[in-house]
């Protein structure tokens, strides 16, 4: 069983976004299908590192996690440019 941890910056950005029942919706269905490589393509699940992945919750906006064993914790939340600033700043 996987399980999810959020952290205290992306709790924030969600709630000041107003996307909370979006990124609930997208959580559920990532609990589900993550690990299962042919679902991920649905769910738009991407990996950007060794276990750094981001998922989509609508065209615009997306959610970056850390894999773990039994675990994934989110971390960021954003569009395709804060996403990217996140990243730069991890490397």
């Amino acid at each position: 069983m996987i399980s999810v941890k959020l952290s205290k910056r992306f709790k924030k950005t969600v709630r000041q976004a107003g996307r909370e029942a979006e990124v609930s919706a997208t959580l559920n269905l990532i609990l589900e299908g993550f690990g299962k490589p042919h679902a991920h393509t649905g769910l738009a699940i991407r990996k950007l590192g060794k276990r750094l992945y981001e998922c989509r919750t609508g065209l615009a906006w997306r959610l970056v996690f850390e894999a773990h064993k039994g675990v994934l914790i989110f971390d960021f939340a954003g569009d395709h440019d804060e996403v990217q600033k996140y990243l730069r700043g991890k490397r």
